[in-house]
C-alpha cells in the first residue's frame, strides 16, 4: 500500500508535473523545483499545505521567478482546492482497504472511487491527516454503488492506515505544494504582470 502510493506520488511529483511545466513553459523543471526547496521542504515537514502557504509565495517569488499577481493568486487556491496528491492517496487507499477485506471492486466502482476521491481532495482542509477525513467520502460513495451486493466497507477500515498515514501525508503535502507552485510558474509565463 505505502509503496503504491510513494510510487505514484514519485511518478506524479518527479515526472508528470515537471512534464507539464516544460511543456507549457519551456523552462527548466529541476531547476524550478530546486529553487522550491524551502516551500516543498517545509510542506514535507508540517503536512500543512495553509503553513506552508506564505514560504511558498516567498519562494515563488523571491528564489522562482514567478511574477507577484500569479502567485498571490495562485498560491492560495491551490493550497485551498489543488489537492493532487491527497487525490492520487485517497483512491489508491481506498481500493487498498476494499481489497483487504475481500471485496473486489468493478469497473464502475473505480470510477465512483477516481470521480470522488478528486471531488472529496478538492474539499479537503490544507491541515494535517484532512485525507482521512474526506476518505469517508468515497468510501461512502462506494458503498452506495454496492448496496444491492451485500458487500460494504465498514467506515472503520481507514484504522488499518492510520498508523503510516503521517508519512505518506508528508509526501502528498509536498506534492500539492509542488503542483500549486508548477501552476503559479505556468500562470506567469503565460499572463506576465505587464500584460
Amino acid at each position: 500500500y505505502m509503496g503504491v502510493v510513494l510510487l505514484g506520488l514519485a511518478i506524479h511529483g518527479l515526472i508528470i508535473l515537471p512534464l507539464v511545466l516544460w511543456l507549457l513553459t519551456r523552462c527548466r523543471p529541476y531547476q524550478f523545483m530546486w529553487q522550491m526547496r524551502r516551500a516543498l521542504l517545509t510542506a514535507f515537514g508540517t503536512d500543512s499545505s495553509s503553513a506552508t502557504l506564505p514560504v511558498t509565495m516567498e519562494s515563488a517569488e523571491n528564489e522562482g521567478g514567478c511574477s507577484k499577481r500569479s502567485s498571490n493568486f495562485v498560491l492560495p487556491l491551490g493550497a485551498t482546492i489543488n489537492m493532487d496528491g491527497t487525490a492520487l492517496y485517497e483512491a489508491v487507499a481506498v481500493v487498498f482497504l476494499f481489497q483487504l477485506f475481500g471485496i473486489e471492486l468493478a469497473f464502475g466502482e473505480l470510477v465512483v472511487v477516481v470521480i470522488t476521491a478528486t471531488l472529496a481532495a478538492v474539499g479537503a482542509a490544507g491541515i494535517p491527516s484532512a485525507g482521512l477525513v474526506t476518505m469517508v467520502i468515497v468510501i461512502a460513495a462506494v458503498n452506495s454503488s454496492l448496496a444491492g451486493t451485500g458487500h460494504q466497507l465498514p467506515l472503520a477500515a481507514i484504522g488499518v492506515i492510520l498508523g503510516v498515514d503521517r508519512i505518506i501525508d508528508m509526501c502528498r503535502t509536498t506534492v500539492n505544494v509542488w503542483g500549486d507552485a508548477t501552476a503559479a510558474k505556468v500562470m506567469t509565463l503565460i499572463a506576465p504582470d505587464e500584460v
